[in-house]
């Protein structure tokens, strides 16, 4: 990945082949654009991995609103690799905060609509049981 300090690929950049915890260690004051060689990546708002995480796919990322719908920042302060640990996935999605509530469970399939599977539009709370 490679990420630059101004939009549109400009200014100071940096590879990365490995996660970052902080983007000032290599002197950069923020991430203005983005572009993912290999992937997945995630970013997150603050330093430490901490905050919003977004998911960076291979591609470019021009300016802070193509890798993130957020009004309330435009920040990415820590990245580090997804690293996929198991070809079996297994997750429960939980209509209520807490794990509770009506549950749906998705094994090694990728879900575009909840509705489709009679799920509601809204997830309050997941467990990963297997998988990343």
């Amino acid at each position: 990945i490679t990420i630059y300090e101004l939009e549109n690929f400009q200014g100071k950049r940096c590879e990365l082949t490995e996660e970052l915890p902080n983007i000032t260690e290599k002197e950069m004051e923020k991430v203005g654009s983005i572009q993912v060689e290999s992937g997945p990546w995630l970013g997150f708002e603050r330093q430490a991995y901490a905050g919003e995480q977004f998911v960076l796919e291979k591609g470019d990322y021009p300016r802070w609103d193509s890798w993130s719908n957020s009004h309330s920042s435009d920040s990415l302060m820590s990245l580090r690799p997804l690293q996929i640990d198991s070809a079996d996935h297994k997750i429960h999605l939980f209509e209520n905060a807490g794990y509770a509530g009506r549950k749906m469970e998705i094994v090694d399939d990728d879900v575009p609509s909840l509705w489709a599977h009679g799920f509601q539009d809204r997830v309050a709370s997941v467990k990963a049981l297997n998988g990343t």
